[in-house]
């Protein structure tokens, strides 16, 4: 195991990465984190088994089958349905991670996991495809919940050097979850017929040792003492996230954001939005986040066949050219991982943003020009592998890192709600609307998502400040710092307003007039 290492001349302490922290990463992020990327992926090899199932129900139930809408009705319902769920998880997480913590959440979570996996698995040999979409709903729910509390719990257990590094291993296991879909969706694996309900229900393996094994690790340390003000718990805590170490400094930073705090309780999501202290960094959360779903990249994985089958790739081998580019998900969030600490988090989040927005453009010019220039096939391969590589560099992750990050205790939960509440709502959006836009736009349906990939990428580069190696309090300061010029801008005008009234022989209006009397009347 690591050890802390205090450095005496910035008086700051600098952590190392113990067996401990990682053990927790990559336990949370297995067992939750990769569920997610797997059950978004999980149902478009088994489509026509599925379809095939619901059919052959219809028919032994009413004796007629379903018509060809009603299936696609069905089958949409199936797959969508998971967003719903996940909408659910994301609007009940806040009360959940007060109720029971944030490893406590993570653990009572994984019933429902058991639950959506016996209902999936179970659902041919009981001939009921309601069971099906019942479990796809409860794995959404699951979903929202992890997509929230993981990043949440990883980043209060995380020194501030490391809070990166661990808070984009998610990410990667997200990555991680779609390819082993894609893998176990081969025809030589569990891509056959008989074998869809065990590839639904499969997910209950990681739970299962994720149950066994993250319950033996302690709570945050912030919220054992800023919510539940447990100091014993909170030192037991750090000892066994930092080894041997000199704590005092991060119980006296815990400490110092408890008594900034006006109250211990947990906001709601209205007080949250009501509250002019923090106006920067809600909105920043809800551009990152609607930012990243409606970057394009789920209209990307949708269209990933086409363009590859445009590009002269034989049909029998785009499954196995599609499963690559889980390989190429998987490295990009390794590089955005080990390169966070150092680059930053405001280097990985603009240039992954800008670098989606330039190939989307990309895409829309190589679909038009391909029917004169051959080569142009290729070069729309090349965008969208950039497109993949730049949203998992970045954009994949440090939008659920940076909502724990520009928060205090007492805000975190409801900022976790806002944030995750668009995110699944956007990813609906992009999934209901985008087939109707590539109908309508054809291939210029890729120049609305460029323009927001580049239109988020210069808000960041605008507003967001840096967070790597800062505490929540110093991070806090900083937001607080851009309220003061803008509260101190707003009085230069006034002033310069009624210097204008005094110097300007009544160029004023009257209703300024008024403004200004009524300073004269105060003694």
């Amino acid at each position: 195991m690591a050890e802390e290492v205090l450095i005496p001349s910035s008086g700051k302490i600098t952590s190392q990465l113990t067996s401990s922290l990682l053990a927790v990463a990559f336990l949370t992020s297995f067992g939750s984190s990769m569920l997610y990327g797997y059950n978004l992926a999980v149902v478009n090899s088994p489509a026509l088994y599925i379809k095939d199932f619901y059919n052959r129900t219809a028919l032994s139930r009413n004796g007629t089958g379903l018509s060809g809408e009603t299936l696609t009705l069905m089958y949409s319902l199936t797959v969508s349905v998971f967003a719903i769920g996940g909408l659910l998880g994301s609007v009940i997480v806040g009360m959940l991670v007060s109720r029971f913590g944030r490893k406590g959440t993570v653990v009572n979570s994984t019933v429902l996991v058991f639950i959506a996996s016996s209902l999936m698995g179970f659902s041919r040999i009981c001939g009921s495809p309601e069971m099906v979409i019942i479990g796809r709903f409860i794995t959404g729910i699951h979903s929202g919940i992890s997509l929230s509390v993981v990043p949440m719990y990883l980043g209060e257990i995380a020194p501030k050097n490391l809070r990166g590094f661990l808070g984009l291993v998610p990410s990667i296991f997200i990555g991680t979850g779609v390819f082993t879909a894609q893998i176990l969706g081969l025809h030589e694996l569990l891509g056959k017929e008989e074998y869809w309900p065990l590839f639904l229900s499969v997910v209950v393996v990681p739970t299962f040792i994720q149950l066994m094994l993250l319950p033996w690790f302690p709570e945050s340390p912030r919220y054992l003492l800023i919510e539940k003000q447990n100091v014993h718990a909170t030192i037991t805590a750090l000892k066994w996230y930092r080894t041997k170490c000199n704590i005092q400094a991060e119980i006296e930073e815990m400490q110092e954001e408890q008594h900034s705090l006006s109250s211990v309780e947990t906001l709601s999501v209205w007080r949250l939005l009501q509250d002019d202290m923090v106006r920067w960094q809600v909105l920043s959360v809800v551009v990152i986040n609607i930012g990243m779903q409606l970057s394009g990249i789920d209209a990307i994985w949708f269209y990933t066949n086409d363009i590859f089958e445009n590009a002269g790739i034989p049909a029998p081998e785009i499954q196995y050219t599609t499963a690559g580019t889980g390989i190429i998900e998987i490295i990009a969030g390794l590089i955005g991982c080990f390169s966070i600490e150092k680059v930053g988090r405001r280097p990985l989040m603009i240039g992954g943003f800008a670098m989606m927005g330039i190939c989307s453009a990309g895409i829309t010019v190589t679909l038009i020009l391909q029917a004169h220039l051959s080569f142009m096939r290729y070069i729309s391969v090349c965008c969208v592998v950039g497109i993949i590589a730049g949203f998992c560099i970045g954009p994949a992750g440090i939008p659920f890192l940076i909502t724990a990050e520009l928060f205090k205790q007492s805000h975190r939960p409801a900022a976790y709600i806002v944030g995750g509440s668009l995110n699944w709502l956007s990813n609906f959006t992009v999934g209901f609307v985008f087939p109707f836009l590539q109908m309508s736009a054809g291939s210029y349906c890729y120049l609305v998502f460029a323009t927001i990939c580049v239109s988020v990428a210069i808000y960041v580069y605008v507003v967001i400040p840096e967070t790597k190696n800062k505490t929540f309090m110093e991070i806090s300061r900083m937001f607080n710092k851009k309220e003061a010029v803008l509260e101190t801008q707003d009085l230069v005008h006034v002033d310069q307003l009624k210097l204008k009234k005094m110097n300007g022989y009544g160029g004023v209006e009257h209703a300024s007039l008024e403004f200004d009397s009524s300073f004269s009347s105060v003694p």
